[in-house]
């Protein structure tokens, strides 16, 4: 970095944006997909798709635990709502008893357990895109460190473009390949650049105790207990007293917690000790009713049902932070808000994508005989840009593919997940990097454009099915496909009249070469 401030940020901007590049990929892409990721779950699970909320869940689901885990030590509930259509329990077991943990969906209207193939679905994509499904906490970490590197883009990018406008508008197709690429990364950046800044600095708060603990310590010390209660609302449990006694009946504990919010729908409840004397109920607010979502919750007896504890997130600190955490959620977002973070997601993604091409072209031309550091650079743009969406089908195929009731079937699906991306990875050291292009970007068009055939063969949630029933949300999965594979093709296309064009192109003769 040297030179004027523009120069250095030029510098900042290319190799800050190179080395964090193929990361921000992986996480705008499976972050896109976030947004439906309740949708993606239901394609995943076809005996499902046309399950529907009950107002009955949480009833039923207490009444289902009451009679199969009646000595565990807590009852976690996920209420339904339209787009989650399962009742998600965890149950928690005291030491004696094994497993300690164990994970329930149940039916919304009646709690049988629900009858349909184990899959992780959109939420093995949704944690992929802040954890990259690394142990531990080292994903989240890497995510935090990318999220800041990409702020640092986007403040580089608009301070090396003064005429913001200008670039805006400008598109020289004609001029020349590395031209095009540059005024595509350009206007991809610009016109989302709102979003780019929200999704960005919002997505540092939901771990931001993670990154920096330091106000936490400062205020609480070494009492983590004392401030999930103060912050997020989950007071220590308490101990069991060993007395047997009745659970109350629920309903009227959500009816009290919906009249205090107004009409705000309870989403969770932790049920501690049940059937003890000692028993409580913390019913808490669901998350997609609000773009704030301050910690809103109310602790119950559980055996008279008096109320013990409110928590009414009030205070400037949670407002900001759950304000926050709701914008970068869109969990309240209706269909066409969530389509419209789609595209801008999307936007993100070949903004990203773009930049690291437009990259690889530029320094190209500037080496006769391209380097190892090019040629392993160009490999991990296909790997990511390429290598991803492929993995990402071979997730959806396994889905399908894998028998219903074969054991551990969720863990099989990410393991073909990160197996399609491996041997994408590799691909290019096989095969060397210019023909791999091109043979994987046809590869990503036949995976996704023949998914709606292959779901249409192996299950009755196809289109002519969800089409006709109206469920949008199952059917934009297949939709969607058909677009990427159409996407890829073209892409393929390109790439091989480019490669003809190359081969066709005469040589020059010797007389051009001796002058």
């Amino acid at each position: 970095m040297n030179g004027s401030f523009r120069l250095s940020m030029t510098w900042l901007h290319n190799w800050g944006g190179l080395v964090v590049g193929w990361l921000l990929f992986c996480v705008f892409l499976t972050g896109t997909t976030a947004y439906a990721r309740f949708e993606i779950t239901r394609w995943m699970q076809p005996e499902r798709i046309e399950a529907v909320d009950s107002p009955n869940a949480a009833a039923a689901a207490v009444a289902t635990l009451s009679r199969e885990a009646p000595q565990a030590r807590r009852w976690l509930i996920t209420l339904p709502d339209e787009r989650r259509t399962a009742t998600q329990v965890y149950v928690y077991n005291p030491p004696e008893i094994q497993p300690a943990f164990r994970k329930l969906w149940l039916e919304p209207d009646d709690g049988r357990p629900v009858q349909a193939r184990a899959t992780f679905g959109g939420d093995f994509l949704y944690y992929f895109h802040f954890d990259l499904r690394l142990p531990t906490v080292a994903g989240r970490y890497l995510i935090g460190a990318a999220g800041v590197a990409l702020l640092v883009a986007l403040i580089t990018g608009f301070v090396i473009h003064r005429r913001v406008f200008w670039d805006f508008f400008a598109f020289r197709p004609g001029r020349s390949r590395t031209r095009l690429w540059m005024d595509v990364h350009n206007a991809l950046g610009i016109i989302v650049l709102p979003y780019h800044a929200l999704i960005t600095v919002t997505g540092l708060v939901p771990l931001m105790t993670l990154y920096m603990p330091w106000g936490l310590q400062a205020a609480f010390g070494d009492r983590p207990a004392a401030f999930n209660t103060a912050v997020y609302a989950e007071p220590v449990p308490p101990a069991a007293s060993g007395r047997a006694a009745p659970l109350t009946a629920i309903e009227p504990l959500l009816a009290e917690a919906t009249r205090r919010w107004e009409g705000g729908r309870p989403g969770r409840i932790f049920i501690d000790n049940p059937g003890d004397e000692a028993a409580t109920i913390l019913v808490k607010r669901t998350d997609s009713d609000r773009v704030v979502i301050t910690q809103q919750a109310i602790l119950f007896d559980g055996v008279t049902g008096a109320v013990r504890t409110v928590w009414d997130g009030t205070g400037g600190a949670a407002a900001t932070r759950a304000g926050a955490y709701g914008l970068h959620l869109m969990r309240f977002a209706d269909t066409p808000l969530r389509l419209a973070m789609i595209l801008c997601g999307l936007a993100g993604t070949a903004m990203i994508g773009t930049g690291q091409v437009y990259w690889i072209i530029k320094r190209r031309k500037r080496e006769t005989t391209p380097s190892f550091g090019l040629r392993l650079a160009d490999g991990a743009n296909l790997a990511v840009m390429v290598g991803l969406p492929i993995a990402i089908a071979a997730y959806f195929w396994a889905n399908r593919l894998l028998p219903a009731e074969l054991a551990a079937r969720e863990t099989l699906e990410a393991v073909a997940f990160f197996a399609a991306w491996l041997l994408a990875a590799l691909h290019p050291a096989l095969r060397g990097v210019q023909r791999a292009w091109g043979e994987q970007l046809a590869a990503a068009a036949l995976l996704w454009a023949t998914l709606p055939l292959m779901n249409a063969l192996t299950s009755h949630a196809h289109l002519g099915v969800t089409l006709a029933r109206g469920l949008w949300g199952v059917a934009g999965i297949d939709l969607t496909a058909l677009a990427t594979g159409a996407l890829f093709a073209l892409l393929a296309w390109r790439r091989l009249r480019g490669a003809r064009r190359r081969l066709d192109r005469p040589l020059p003769s010797a007389s051009a070469s001796a002058s």
